[in-house]
Formats: C-alpha cells, structure tokens, sequence
C-alpha cells in the first residue's frame, strides 16, 4: 500500500519544533533514545510507545514493525559520518532531491518520496549526503529483518 505523504506531513505540524531529530517513539518510562543507543541504558526495541497522537503515521509505524522510530530532518549541505548500525532501517523519505542521497559499501542509492517505504541495510558501512541546499525529511525506524 502506498503511504500517504501529504496526511503524515499534515500530521507532523503538530509536534514540536526541534532541530535535528525528533523521537515519534519513546520507552515506557519516557526516555526519547535520540542520539547514540550505546550512551543509553536501553536496547532499540523499548523504544515502542508512541509519543504523539498521530494516528495515521503511527498505524503506518505499526504496520511496518517499526520502533525506535524518529523524524530525521537533515540540514542543507551536510554529511554524516560513516558507521554501521546494530539493526536494518526502515525509511520512508518525506521530504527529499535529487541530490539526496545514501552512500551504502560505496554504492550510491537514492529513494524518493515518493509514497514508498524502504528497508536499508545500515548494519554495513553507511553515510548520508546532503548535498542540496534544502532540507531532508525521513522517517526512520528500527526493524527485525
């Protein structure tokens, strides 16, 4: 089924204004687990309560088993570092070019928003570019694959 984009963004202007990231996804004690899991006392799959009422994009999130799931907004002109992560992502790009795009054991992938979600596997060596002069926006989140 294809993921209505326009209702998720519709939905997001809800929340609240952050810079970098924001957790959609929380612990049941209300940890966020935005930023790097080792400096936290948690695994990836208690991040599973969700963390706003926004009933559409979470029923996309339930169906596609995600959790630790945080919006990525993506600055002009930035890059991330290489690293691997311990699970495979899920992304379902929202906002994104051309000239966004993933750098996966030196292979370049791109995925639009297109309405699809994509399931990539982070646990090899990865980036991310920004190479546009507008921001990205994903969705990502954990998943058991």
């Amino acid at each position: 089924m294809p993921i209505n984009i326009e209702h998720i963004l519709l939905e997001l202007e809800s929340l609240p204004k952050y810079d970098t990231q924001l957790s959609l996804q929380v612990t049941a004690d209300g940890s966020s687990g935005e930023g790097q899991l080792a400096k936290l006392d948690y695994k990836e799959e208690d991040f599973n309560v969700f963390a706003y009422d926004i009933p559409y994009t979470n029923s996309v999130l339930s169906e596609l088993g995600m959790y630790r799931t945080r919006l990525m907004n993506m600055k002009p002109k930035t890059c991330y570092s290489y690293h691997w992560d311990p699970t495979k992502r899920m992304h379902i790009p929202l906002l994104t070019n051309e000239n966004n795009f993933f750098v996966i054991d030196d292979e370049i992938s791109r995925y639009p928003a297109d309405g699809s979600h994509y399931l990539i596997d982070t646990t090899k060596k990865h980036t991310f570019v920004n190479a546009s002069f507008e921001s990205r926006l994903h969705i990502v989140g954990c998943v058991n694959a």
